[in-house]
């Protein structure tokens, strides 16, 4: 997914809680959903920007020419100023872009609707 090109805020937002937790019925439940989705992005962010900041990589460089390398500062840069990866997955469950399910809930409407 492009996380360039999110609407995701930059900046703490505060939420109705009970908006949040309409799905699961649960909060704690909506919560270990963002923070897993949070951790799948914060690791897809982290090896794009390792792929591009090993393109600078070098490895006799004097200490003035790290210092000198305009277009790493810009990237770091960039990535920096994007939403955080919490703010993005939140973003995501409100708009009803994650999917997840709980085997455990599964397994009991299966059991429900065979006792039936």
């Amino acid at each position: 997914m492009d996380y360039k090109k999110t609407n995701a805020p930059t900046n703490t937002v505060n939420r109705d809680l009970m908006d949040l937790c309409e799905d699961t019925g649960n909060i704690y439940e909506t919560v270990a959903i963002i923070g897993k989705r949070a951790n799948q992005i914060s690791q897809e962010i982290k090896s794009e920007l390792s792929k591009k900041l090993s393109e600078f990589a070098s490895y006799n460089d004097t200490l003035e020419e790290v210092f000198e390398n305009r277009e790493q500062i810009e990237i770091s840069r960039f990535y920096e100023k994007m939403p955080k990866p919490t703010l993005i997955a939140a973003q995501e469950y409100v708009e009803h872009k994650v999917y997840f399910r709980n085997p455990s809930k599964e397994k009991e409407k299966l059991q429900q609707s065979t006792s039936l």
